[in-house]
């Protein structure tokens, strides 16, 4: 077997990949060193770890994703449709640790640049197809889902990466194949598959494009107005609310915040302006639409995880729109053309000092462990398999071997309370378990069995006999 490898390598049938691998292994690694420092320092940036961990663990028993972060019962297939991670359930079953996702989302992360890279090098040679392959694997988009840690659209990069790289080769059916999955990652993806198949059937000239916007379509409807609405407690598609075309039409000027302004200017840049040229550009409208419809301005700018899909369209684009301006008439457009994988990869360094990464220059001014003793000894005293109520500081280490609630829901009596005054995102007056105790559970007692650094730990206290 050594000895074929040998051979490949000689043939150069394996040189091709070398540097795209290079590119993958490359962003992989130092987004995994980013996420174990900021593991390390018991950083939470939400409860969204912690929910997709209780999901994982889910599947590793091979049982219905009822994460109880989200509520008592609450079956997160009602929430988002994300069927496809299903797959996260054998790895967590292997190494059935919260951590697991965040390394997941780095590989996959890593798949994707490769993907991208390697289109790149084809279209642009080694070298700046590799300087722009580290440019989309470190965009700031992608950047900002690492340090949000995990989320469903950690399988989407890879899968849109692998499906425009095949556009970009005209390879229809692996372009089609890629893209098909991408139903099951996130219900409004649908659209974003539904778009690319117009592009791909306007491209190809084949039915194969009509047929992935049938697809794209069809899964968008399914889920969000009969898979959804079976699923989600209240009956309905949970996000459906924050989108009011009236008030919109009414008051247009609403669309217009500087946080979309932001968004949009990023994106230009990160594509090189070139990527306008391409029809690929269009497959970015339907994630940009709900986030700039909705009345959620968490949604609008360019930071969080909402942005990460955007990055394999843009850079695509980016290389199809320079591919188009060798082809132009307009001298000045080829000329254009000759220098924009320059523009992104010179955009990409100049933002490279203000984005998550940055921070590996300084580990012991950003991954503070000056808490790390005191959260481990709070850990240690909550038993296997309890019952806890927790806010969002140390939810995370907790999904693994006890069974969660979030302290922001109705929930069953806990056995612990674990709290953290610091950065659990506790309201100012909740200022010790007792009172937490009281408000969440009148005329239950607590005792409170750990406090320091921050940390609270209340176990539920015995009744008087």
């Amino acid at each position: 077997m050594s000895g074929f490898r040998v051979e490949l390598f000689r043939s150069g049938a394996l040189r091709p990949f070398l540097l795209p691998a290079g590119v993958g292994l490359v962003s992989t690694a130092l987004y995994t060193v980013f996420s174990a420092l900021q593991w390390r320092s018991f950083a939470a940036p939400s409860w969204d770890l912690g929910i997709f961990a209780q999901l994982a663990r889910q599947y590793a028993a091979l049982e219905t994703p009822i994460v109880t972060i989200k509520g008592d019962g609450f079956n997160l297939l009602g929430d988002h449709f994300h069927p496809l991670l299903v797959l996260l359930g054998p790895i967590f079953a292997i190494f059935p640790h919260a951590f697991t996702l965040l390394v997941v989302q780095n590989a996959l992360f890593g798949l994707a640049a490769a993907a991208l890279s390697y289109g790149a090098i084809r279209l642009l040679g080694p070298m700046t197809g590799t300087l722009f392959g580290l440019a989309f694997a470190f965009s700031w988009g992608l950047q900002g889902a690492v340090e949000a840690q995990f989320h469903e659209i950690a399988f989407a990069v890879p899968l849109l990466a692998l499906s425009l790289t095949a556009f970009l080769g005209r390879k229809w059916a692996a372009c089609l194949l890629w893209a098909m999955p991408l139903v099951f990652v996130k219900e409004d993806l649908g659209l974003t598959v539904a778009a690319m198949g117009i592009v791909l059937a306007v491209r190809s000239r084949h039915p194969l494009g009509v047929w992935l916007a049938v697809w794209g379509v069809g899964w968008f409807a399914l889920a969000s107005l009969v898979i959804l609405p079976l699923l989600n407690p209240n009956g309905a598609w949970a996000y459906s609310s924050s989108i009011d075309l009236v008030k919109i039409l009414g008051d247009p000027a609403t669309l217009f915040q500087p946080q979309k302004g932001v968004t949009l200017a990023l994106l230009l840049v990160a594509g090189g302006v070139i990527a306008v040229r391409s029809p690929l550009a269009l497959v970015l409208l339907p994630t940009l639409a709900w986030r700039f419809l909705s009345d959620n301005s968490g949604y609008w700018g360019p930071t969080w995880q909402y942005s990460a899909v955007l990055m394999p369209i843009v850079f695509a684009a980016a290389l199809d729109g320079i591919a188009l301006a060798r082809t132009s008439r307009r001298r000045w457009l080829r000329g254009f053309g000759r220098q924009a994988a320059s523009v992104s990869i010179v955009a990409a360094l100049v933002l490279g000092t203000t984005l998550p990464v940055f921070k590996l220059t300084d580990v012991a001014g950003n991954f503070s462990t000056d808490r790390a003793i005191a959260a481990t000894a709070a850990l240690r005293i909550v038993p296997d398999g309890a019952r806890v109520e927790s806010d969002i500081g140390l939810m995370n280490y907790l999904v693994e071997r006890t069974d969660v609630f979030w302290l922001g829901n109705q929930n069953p009596l806990p056995d612990y309370l674990v709290i953290d005054h610091v950065a659990g995102g506790l309201p100012a007056e909740w200022t010790s378990a007792q009172v937490v105790g009281a408000a969440l559970h009148p005329g239950v007692a607590f005792t409170t069995i750990y406090s320091a650094g921050g940390y609270e730990v209340a176990r539920l206290a015995a009744p008087t006999p």
